[in-house]
């Protein structure tokens, strides 16, 4: 068909041309938009300037064709043939490119955003300074691609092969990266932040200077990979392999490596601060002159690695052995203003063999309590006290305390080796019964410490009902004692009441109660006024609590509702 003849039908209304012969014919800044070229031959066709926005070229041959500056937003042009075609500054926006031949084409300083080139062929394509934001190369082939850069905000290259392809200083921000080939490829001064690079394979990569914080690279292979100089700030390492990847002076502040392979990495000069490397594999690694401030080394293999001149301030370590590491002296303090270490150890020579290890490693264990309800920390403290007496010369540590699926967990650590399941048993089996002699003797300790118990704020607002006897088959303690003890309980019931929500304090004062009772102790004025005047005058105070309460009393089972604290609280929310 001649030129001239396509552009009359199409001025008539026509834009079925499927399977025409155009090949290189001149149609510089023709207006074909909305045509259907279907299985069309444009080879070598001169398109540069041309409107075809929305077009249908699904199959058409537009090899060695020129595109230059044309639009093509919106088209469709998938399976199409476009191999060696120059798109330099074409317009492909939301452009359907799916399996679409596109090798050696260029499209420098083109804008493919939100495009969908899934499949597509695209080996050794030049799309440096390209626009590819939120673009789609899923499965795509990009082998030694230029994407110099290029902007991929968001874009999805997922599974796709980008071996040996160049994306220096290209923008992968955000961008999801799962699966993908990256073996040799160069992301020099790429900004990676947010990235998705779960699984990657990333052997050889280059990535000097890139940023890559906050980004995830779990289980993703980086051996040998050379990441001099990247920031790496909060990003997921977790069973990362990192073997004999170089990371001289790279930033890991607060990284999560646990579980990572780093066997023979350099990783001199590296900022590992915050960063986690619970089981860790560092062996043969070389960390001279790393700062491991405040960094957490939980059951890490340290065989064989180098720490001489690390920065070893508030760094937590357990169940490591540092008896095979290579180490001449260390620092122990960090000059934040300087920012630089201090305080070399030792000060005027070096380790002795094993010297290190004797220092900082000892026998330390993690031992983990797990609590149902928070626990009452007074009873918890002397508790321990215990323990460290049943115990000859065993020292224990609080290093957390945290909310968990499975309850409250706290974490201990021991200066010796200890079993630390029978170690945590023996803990919860001291607490119940040391609970309630510390709240009866609560007010002597105090004394004895010059301490002066205050209630909070909104507990005083609540006057404390006194005791009343009840008739028992158990042995009451005197009088005084009673009274002190029941107050003691009170002052408990009262904190809890003000510090945890429905679900929690519901079963807390109802155990309490009932070692009230067992004692000999009336509790009905505690059902009937303190429980009750608690939860309104924090209800009023405090909104949040209010929907916490409204919501306890539709999920709440028949147990918890009908027992006397449950009546207490459904009495409170009628108050309300």
């Amino acid at each position: 068909m001649q030129v001239q003849e396509l552009i009359s039908r199409y001025q008539q209304g026509e834009r079925d041309f499927a399977h025409v012969d155009l090949s290189g014919a001149t149609l510089s800044g023709i207006n074909l938009q909305d045509v259907d070229l279907t299985g069309a031959n444009l080879a070598g066709a001169n398109l540069s300037w041309a409107l075809l926005n929305r077009a249908n070229l699904t199959g058409a041959c537009l090899r060695r064709a020129d595109l230059r500056s044309a639009g093509l937003s919106s088209s469709t042009l998938t399976e199409a043939v476009l191999s060696g075609a120059n798109l330099s500054k074409v317009d492909l926006r939301l452009a359907q490119l799916q399996a679409a031949d596109l090798n050696w084409a260029t499209l420098q300083e083109g804008d493919l955003s939100g495009a969908d080139l899934s499949r597509a062929k695209l080996d050794q394509i030049n799309l440096e300074k390209a626009k590819l934001n939120g673009t789609q190369f899923v499965a795509a082939e990009l082998m030694e691609a230029n994407l110099r850069r290029a902007s991929l905000i968001s874009a999805n290259l997922s599974q796709a092969n980008l071996r040996e392809a160049h994306l220096e200083e290209a923008n992968l921000r955000e961008a999801k990266l799962v699966g993908t080939n990256l073996i040799e490829a160069n992301l020099s001064g790429a900004c990676l932040r947010q990235a998705d690079l779960s699984q990657a394979d990333m052997h050889r990569v280059t990535l000097v200077g890139a940023d890559l914080s906050e980004a995830v690279l779990n289980s993703a292979d980086l051996s040998r990979a050379n990441l001099s100089g990247a920031y790496l700030l909060k990003t997921s390492c977790k069973k990362t392999y990192l073997l004999r990847a170089s990371l001289q002076d790279v930033y890991l502040l607060q990284a999560d490596l646990t579980e990572a392979n780093l066997r023979g990495a350099d990783l001199r000069r590296a900022d590992l601060s915050g960063a986690y490397l619970n089981e860790a594999t560092l062996s043969e690694a070389d960390l001279s002159d790393a700062y491991l401030l405040e960094s957490h080394l939980i059951r890490a293999n340290l065989d064989g690695a180098q720490l001489t001149g690390c920065c070893i301030y508030n760094w937590h370590i357990a169940e490591s052995d540092l008896a095979k590491v290579e180490c001449r002296y260390i620092f122990t303090q960090f000059n934040y203003t300087t920012k630089s270490p201090t305080e070399r150890y030792p000060t005027n020579r070096d380790f002795e063999p094993g010297e290190l290890a004797r220092q900082y490693q000892g026998g330390d264990a993690i031992v983990e309590v797990v609590w149902q309800e928070i626990p009452h920390w007074e009873a918890l403290i002397f508790t321990l006290a215990q323990v460290e007496l049943e115990c000859l010369d065993l020292r224990l540590t609080i290093q957390s305390y945290d909310l968990t699926d499975n309850g409250y967990l706290l974490k201990l650590t021991t200066d010796r080796s200890v079993n630390g399941k029978i170690l945590a048993q023996r803990i919860l089996q001291l607490y119940p019964e040391l609970l309630p002699r510390v709240l009866s003797r609560r007010s002597e300790i105090l004394g004895l410490l010059g301490i002066t118990a205050r209630p909070s704020t909104l507990e005083a607002a609540v006057i404390t009902p006194q005791p009343q006897a009840q008739p028992s088959t158990v042995a009451a303690p005197d009088k005084d004692k009673r009274l002190r003890l029941y107050q003691e309980v009170v002052r408990q019931i009262q904190h809890i009441l003000v510090s945890q929500a429905p679900s929690q304090f519901v079963g807390s004062v109802e155990h309490l109660l009932d070692y009230l009772r067992h004692q000999g102790i009336s509790t009905e004025e505690i059902q009937k006024k303190l429980i009750s005047q608690v939860i309104v005058k924090r209800a009023q105070q405090d909104k949040a609590f209010l929907e916490h309460l409204k919501h306890w009393e539709q999920t709440a089972n028949e147990s918890a509702r009908l027992s006397s604290v449950g009546e207490a609280v459904r009495l409170a929310i009628a108050l309300l």
